[in-house]
């Protein structure tokens, strides 16, 4: 059974950076695909970032390209999610995501095919 188990969330002001992670079952992010997703309140759940379990292509979301990192180390078993000049718009609860489907080249940024999640952490940006 996979597990994934979102930290580093919390509030910050606009302009500010956090770093996620997503502490993962022994092997997974060397196997899998893997994927952040957020929910705001009261919209649906969307995605964020994806990064291959070779480490190599990722997949950004259009609102937080060049702003938010996806990287992994799977000696730790574990994905972050490096996010700078925040906006008041990032603020969700996000989710840690596994994709078991090993695919290759772009991780995929659909929601279908992300079999695992965790139990998502809160970040709040303020103005």
């Amino acid at each position: 059974q996979v597990q994934l188990v979102e930290s580093g969330g919390g509030l910050v002001q606009a302009g500010g950076s956090l770093r996620l992670s997503c502490a993962a079952s022994r092997r997974t992010v060397s196997s899998y695909n893997m994927g952040w997703f957020r929910q705001a309140p009261g919209k649906e759940r969307e995605f964020v970032a994806a990064i291959s379990r070779t480490g190599g292509p990722t997949n950004y979301a259009v609102s937080v390209k060049g702003r938010f990192t996806i990287s992994k180390v799977d000696t730790n078993d574990t994905v972050y999610l490096q996010m700078n000049s925040l906006k008041p718009e990032d603020t969700a609860v996000y989710y840690c995501a596994a994709d078991p489907r090993r695919l290759i080249g772009t991780p995929s940024s659909a929601m279908r095919g992300y079999d695992y999640w965790g139990q998502g952490t809160q970040v709040t940006v303020s103005s």
